[in-house]
């Protein structure tokens, strides 16, 4: 394939069939490639490791952009290309594992006398190349060998069918209200929302599907309860029945997750996904999960003594049922407060929160980001270039902020582009997928965004910034690559604590009518709602952690226990909150089973702990002056985000904050630290 640097994905004309039949294509003369670079008698950077790379950027080419239109625009169609796709791809990252003589040749490269003259960011990438080829079963021989590869086949075919059951599941439900009386207590920009996804489904009356932005806000608002219990139930059942239960694909996962570990000498899943993560051990997060729990648990059990109270005393409600808890909740949180996610909407348009962002980065990282020109795959999608303070190209993206049918639920950052210099000398910029799953505008009103959707936007630019601030040029350790799976969330995380500044709110907090910035006793009332059942919250995503981890380091899937029955014992460990028994959470759990997490989910509040220490260094800088303090982020850019995977990351971090971690700032921003003990 002729490669060109910087050559946008052709969505305007792209044909995902024969992208993929070109794939194969490329494949069969990279094979070729690849035998003639492992036969060679002396290997160095520059013969060996950058024709590997043209061989990555080449299939990226191809493979990413169908890959990013079944996530984005999920068609008959284009499902079948992309499980043959998927299929391709296995085969070839199976067949490259398999390759002795490759592996043999960067071992060789990693003893030269070469390799010692190589820059940090290329000695990186080739350690992590000699790992990854462990890992993948390079050392494996024989029968062994073999079967490690029909497993990683395997597991990427029942990880697609996890994730089409979860999709197939949520858009097979929909909730047609015929009458607007009984959409009592929701907000008026919810009601018409689903008038308008009624009328774009050709239906009359309110339409509402199990998709976040219809399903939440139906939970937290409507009064009538038995509707509210039947959203609830299905969102929580789906994927559990039927033709779509992912019942059996899970045993099926677990069971050769553990096999394929075995095979590599590990004790568990767990132990093979943590050999290329920053925490070292089981024992290492299992501790630092109880940790937090323990720190957390006795404010959650307050914090859930006084939702049964309120709801007892001024609801009425005797027995709280998991579908009146969002209800409960919100309404809890408007009288402690006065205000509601749907009381600021108002303050924060797409437009003015998309340009206040921007204007953010632009002043923490000296760039400027203005709208390109460039195919897309949707046309509510958007492109941006971004440039250097002297008006040079650093990197782009696309933002797709909207839900529709076909997307993939939640959000993500995901690469178009790699950074990276190829052999010729040219150099790649960066370009990233933004990709949310927010409402659209409603008639003639801007998309109106919640504050919690605008922290979901300021995540997934964060993610977005780590991908594209990149300062390294090696395709390997470039952006997010050969950065530990709990670590990255760091940046998009930290990105997250720019959203409760005033100073911040201040660039794009407008009202969508008159313009007048964010009212001082609405954004009192915000922050100090900010911790309202904090605990809780933080208690449920350790249970998740713990419950994976477990799940993937002692539990054994031919046992007498169930999956379910683990759930049930975590849950009574660290939970406060214990849901129905026909709550079938893990069957759509796609982060562990079908999106890369597994044995990993912990990564979220491991980096949390990174994020919340690294937002502290901006606080102590600024003193009570602007948050917005360049000398330090100068320093979180030269250190850590524009590093990628190019060092340890530990060392990165170190590097910008002078000292190691503590889960102190995270307790603190949490409102949770008084329940030390």
């Amino acid at each position: 394939m002729n490669l060109i640097a910087n050559q946008l994905p052709p969505f305007d004309t792209l044909d995902p069939k024969t992208n993929i039949q070109t794939l194969e294509t490329t494949l069969e003369q990279a094979k070729e490639t690849i035998d003639t670079l492992a036969a060679q008698h002396e290997v160095t950077w520059d013969n060996l490791m950058l024709p590997l790379a043209d061989i990555d950027e080449s299939i990226s080419r191809l493979w990413s952009p169908v890959s990013h239109l079944h996530s984005v625009c999920d068609s008959e169609n284009i499902r079948p290309v992309y499980e043959q796709g998927i299929q391709i791809m296995t085969q070839w990252g199976t067949w490259i594992a398999g390759h002795d003589g490759l592996f043999k040749a960067i071992e060789k490269l990693s003893q030269s006398d070469g390799f010692n003259h190589l820059t940090e960011a290329q000695q990186t990438a080739i350690t992590n190349t000699l790992r990854d080829f462990k890992l993948a079963g390079s050392a494996l021989e024989g029968e062994d060998k073999q079967r490690f590869a029909d497993i990683k086949m395997r597991l990427a075919e029942l990880g697609n069918t996890f994730s089409q059951h979860v999709l197939d599941a949520t858009q097979a439900f929909e909730l047609l209200i015929d009458e607007k009386d009984k959409l009592k207590g929701l907000p008026e920009s919810i009601i018409e929302g689903a008038a308008q996804r009624a009328k774009d489904n050709d239906k009359q009356g309110y339409l509402f599907t199990l998709d976040i932005p219809s399903y939440l806000p139906l939970m937290q608002y409507l009064d009538d309860s038995s509707i509210r219990e039947t959203m609830y139930k299905a969102y929580v059942s789906r994927a559990s029945e039927g033709e779509l239960d992912n019942t059996p694909v899970i045993d099926e996962i677990l069971a050769l997750r553990q096999e394929m570990a075995a095979l590599l000498g590990f004790d568990s899943y767990a132990d093979y996904s943590l050999a290329d993560k920053m925490a070292s051990s089981v024992n290492e997060v299992t501790s630092f999960l109880r940790d937090l729990a323990q720190k957390s648990k006795e404010m959650a059990k307050n914090d859930l003594k006084e939702l049964k109270n309120y709801a007892k005393d001024e609801l009425n409600i005797i027995n709280l049922e998991a579908w009146d808890i969002p209800y409960v909740s919100e309404k809890l949180r408007q009288s402690k407060y006065a205000i509601s996610q749907d009381d600021l909407k108002p303050w924060f348009p797409e437009a003015s929160v998309k340009q206040g962002l921007f204007n953010l980065a632009e002043q923490l990282y000296d760039i400027r980001i203005k709208k390109g020109d460039a195919p897309v795959w949707f046309e509510s999608v958007e492109y941006y270039d971004v440039f250097d303070v002297s008006g040079n190209k650093k990197a782009g993206f696309y933002l797709d902020p909207y839900a529709r049918k076909g997307k993939r639920g939640g959000a993500w950052m995901d690469e178009a582009l790699v950074a990276w210099k190829f052999g010729d000398g040219s150099l790649q910029h960066p370009v990233a997928y933004l990709v949310c799953n927010f409402d659209a505008p409603v008639g003639d009103k801007p998309a109106l965004w919640t504050h919690d959707e605008v922290i979901t936007l300021f995540h997934e630019f964060g993610h977005g910034l780590h991908h594209m601030m990149t300062a390294v040029d090696v395709r390997e350790v470039s952006g997010i690559n050969g950065v530990p799976w709990d670590a990255v969330e760091l940046p998009s995380q930290f990105m997250e604590n720019f959203c409760w500044e005033r100073e911040v709110l201040d660039l794009f907090a407008k009202h969508y009518e008159t313009g007048e910035p964010l009212p001082q006793a609405m954004f009192e009332k915000m922050t100090a709602a900010k911790n309202f059942q904090s605990a809780m919250q933080m208690l449920r995503q350790i249970e998740f952690s713990l419950f994976d981890l477990l799940l993937h380091a002692d539990f054994d899937p031919q046992g007498e226990k169930s999956v379910q029955d683990l759930l049930d014992e975590v849950r009574a460990e660290i939970a406060v909150l214990t849901p129905p028994a026909f709550n079938k959470f893990q069957n759509s759990f796609s982060h562990i089973f079908a999106g890369g997490y597994a044995a990993g989910y912990f990564s979220y509040k491991w980096a949390e702990v990174l994020s919340a220490d690294a937002y502290a260094a901006f606080e102590e800088a600024s003193q009570g002056a602007s948050i917005i303090n360049q000398d330090t982020a100068n320093k979180f850019l030269s250190e850590l985000l524009s590093r990628g995977g190019s060092r340890d990351m530990m060392q990165s971090y170190q590097a910008f904050r002078g000292k190691a971690p503590t889960v102190d700032a995270l307790l603190k921003h949490n409102g949770i630290s008084q329940t030390e003990s």
